[in-house]
């Protein structure tokens, strides 16, 4: 998708105070659950507007409730979280191919179950999967029961407590190639097939190597999203001011 193209130090691919928002991402909600299950945009202190039909908004539950945003921003929410999430790039087989080794999240915490993931390759080709859930609580590495399948290297996550924020917003600034050991850390495998001799699980231990870029971005619920991004820089680097977050008291 940008692998062929010059790319600048920064790339914002999900902005929700723009136009056309979820331009280059897919949109997935679990039809089986219409009063439980909705993705869409919304004003982080009003909640409005509400949700067409039968959907119950979740309500935030936040003890900083007088500093939120006073902006739109997109609300994922379901209690099935591998049906209801938003990818990017929307077309499925399509590669974002970024580079950029840091991926940046403008998330609230909604006090439920959150999960995202990152696809990742090396410079050798091998791909993996790195996935974010609050609800894990271990470290773990799922191997694939074939070759078609691919590492999925699932991390716990929290967010930081409500004492130490002024808002209830956090920005999660992740170093992709700081997780690349963990694909090789025969500790953490969790077998999804008993079957798998010592030849082909060195096999899919992978990526092994240098990293090369981000190959898609998948957000589950339930969060509430404001902006996605990343950048060759970390947490420390200058910022253009609208990626700021600014809470109305």
């Amino acid at each position: 998708m940008f692998s062929a193209v010059v790319q600048s130090e920064q790339v914002s691919l999900f902005s929700s105070t723009g136009s056309n928002q979820l331009q280059l991402f897919s949109i997935h909600c679990d039809e089986s659950l219409p009063s439980d299950a909705f993705i869409g945009l919304l004003n982080d202190r009003s909640s409005e507007p509400q949700p067409e039909g039968v959907v119950t908004l979740v309500s935030p539950h936040s003890s900083q409730s007088e500093f939120l945003l006073d902006q739109t921003v997109l609300h994922i929410q379901s209690p099935s979280l591998p049906k209801t999430y938003i990818q990017c790039p929307a077309q499925y087989g399509t590669e974002l191919g970024l580079k950029h080794s840091w991926i940046h999240l403008q998330v609230r915490n909604m006090n439920r179950e959150w999960s995202f993931e990152v696809g990742i390759a090396d410079r050798v080709g091998r791909r993996g999967i790195i996935r974010f859930s609050t609800f894990q609580k271990q470290p773990r590495l799922k191997v694939p029961a074939d070759s078609n399948g691919l590492p999925l290297l699932h991390l716990p996550f929290s967010f930081p407590s409500d004492s130490t924020q002024l808002t209830a917003w956090s920005t999660v600034n992740l170093h992709l190639p700081t997780f690349f050991p963990h694909f090789t850390n025969t500790n953490l495998i969790e077998h999804a097939s008993e079957s798998i001799d010592d030849d082909f699980l060195h096999q899919v231990l992978s990526p092994a190597g240098q990293y090369s870029h981000v190959s898609y971005i998948k957000i589950y619920s339930t969060c509430r999203l404001r902006r996605v991004w990343l950048s060759d820089g970390g947490p420390g680097q200058k910022l253009p001011w609208e990626f700021e977050l600014y809470a109305r008291e």
